[in-house]
């Protein structure tokens, strides 16, 4: 366990002879754990132990907490804040960390940019995140990579739980309530209010003690070594850039009702320009113009100002602005030829499912064996499926099993789809059995 100092409960009233903050002797059991492990209901959770700190955002105060984390003891639990919805970039705006001997810390990267001091004095320490690969790669573009990690979130899906946000969490396993409703805030704000600071330090407030519980029931159910596979997985590859999909434009919502190439040519050009100009503001490209509009504007092919701004999406003043923009890359594909129209894209794997029947029914039946394995071993072992294996992973290797069937070629194969040894060691048998033709 931690060896920080008790929680004091606040906003509530304690029993007596309830101690501040007591955690469960044991990991509770998932098939019996209630809602409400704290007796009288659980507490909210609304200031940090020590108050909500102040952002660091000199070097001098980088200093003092790289001396301080640096001295601390045990794991650091680690957050940051990015503004998805409002800038281009996957940026942290926001760093948190807390650590026992150190205490809770708020840093504003925007003024500081690089932390590898701090990287470097937590270098030997295990990091605690909740839903890991979501933070890894910002974190990273500031310096910061962990040499070992613990993924509180991962570890709730490995040991069977259901729900597993932090709030829900922290709320079964703990007793507190924590408020979830600045997630989506635009971070890159400035200055940033008080009761956002509040509710950024309180994301690593009980990590800590969050990961003692789930690291106990994993122990109790004899799956920490699957879990140290996963974690050194992510610490491995969870800071890398996410893969960049060839044709981001096809994934424009409401593309399937653009028909005909030569419209397709115009959710491309509108998709294209509108990156440009949101790279260069550093805004989420939805704010410069919605997905919405570019459909609207592709299936109208509208060829003035007049009629491009009565379209849905083109009617706010930022837009507007830039009516003369999505006019010109409507007129740039309405001059293509013909042999620079989309065509249709080459799939890199399986098809999607519900096509196998009509294109090789042999497949879809080794598909649809491959699936009942592998929900029946992950409900035998209280694991969401795609935990157990992921879901492309199954559908390439029944689209192109290996030539000769045995569990050895099935495993081999598995692992260079990226599956760990616990995943392959559980599955791979009888995946192998169910790839074979049946016998008549």
């Amino acid at each position: 366990m931690t060896d920080e100092p008790p929680l004091r409960r606040r906003a509530a009233q304690r029993r007596a002879g309830d101690e501040p903050h007591s955690l469960p002797v044991s990991a509770p059991d998932p098939e019996t754990v209630g809602p409400d492990p704290t007796p009288g209901g659980p507490v909210p959770l609304l200031t940090p132990r020590d108050g909500t700190p102040a952002p660091v955002e000199t070097p001098a105060g980088l200093a003092d907490l790289v001396s301080r984390f640096g001295a601390g003891t045990g794991p650091v639990a680690v957050d940051a804040e990015r503004a998805s919805g409002y800038r281009y970039s996957q940026r942290a705006y926001l760093v948190q960390l807390r650590r026992a001997g150190a205490g809770t810390v708020l840093i504003d990267p925007l003024p500081l940019g690089d932390l590898r001091t701090l990287d470097e004095a937590i270098a030997d320490a295990e990091w605690v995140l909740h839903a890991a690969s979501q933070d890894l790669a910002c974190l990273a573009d500031l310096g910061l990579r962990p040499r070992r990690l613990f993924d509180t979130e991962l570890a709730a899906r490995l040991a069977g739980f259901e729900r597993v946000g932090l709030a829900a969490l922290t709320e079964q396993l703990l007793g507190f309530t924590l408020e979830k409703h600045h997630s989506a805030a635009d971070w890159s704000s400035r200055p940033l209010p008080e009761s956002w600071l509040t509710y950024a330090a309180l994301d690593v407030e009980m990590l800590t003690e969050l990961r003692d519980i789930l690291a106990a029931e994993l122990e109790r159910q004899g799956k920490e070594k699957w879990a140290a596979e996963e974690f050194a997985a992510l610490v491995a590859w969870g800071a890398q850039p996410a893969r960049q999909r060839p044709d981001p434009w096809r994934r424009t919502s409401g593309i399937h009702r653009v028909r005909g190439a030569r419209a397709q040519a115009r959710v491309r050009s509108l998709w294209y320009a509108r990156d440009e100009i949101a790279a260069r503001r550093d805004s989420a490209p939805g704010r410069v113009l919605p997905d919405a509009a570019i459909i609207a504007a592709a299936e109208m092919d509208p060829k003035d100002e007049r009629t491009l701004l009565m379209l849905p999406g083109f009617g706010g003043r930022s837009v507007r602005r830039l009516v003369r923009t999505w006019l010109d890359a409507l007129a740039d594909a309405r001059q293509l030829p013909d042999d620079a129209l989309p065509v249709s894209p080459t799939i890199d794997g399986p098809p999607p499912p519900h096509r196998w029947a009509e294109r090789d029914p042999v497949a879809a039946a080794r598909l649809a064996r491959c699936r009942e394995v592998v929900t029946r071993i992950a409900a035998t072992h209280t694991l969401p499926p795609e935990n157990l294996i992921t879901p492309d992973s199954v559908r390439r290797l029944a689209w192109i099993p290996p030539e000769e069937i045995t569990p050895d070629t099935v495993a081999e194969t598995l692992r260079g789809y990226g599956a760990r040894g616990w995943q392959v060691g559980l599955i791979a048998e009888e995946l192998a059995v169910a790839l074979a033709e049946p016998t008549a």
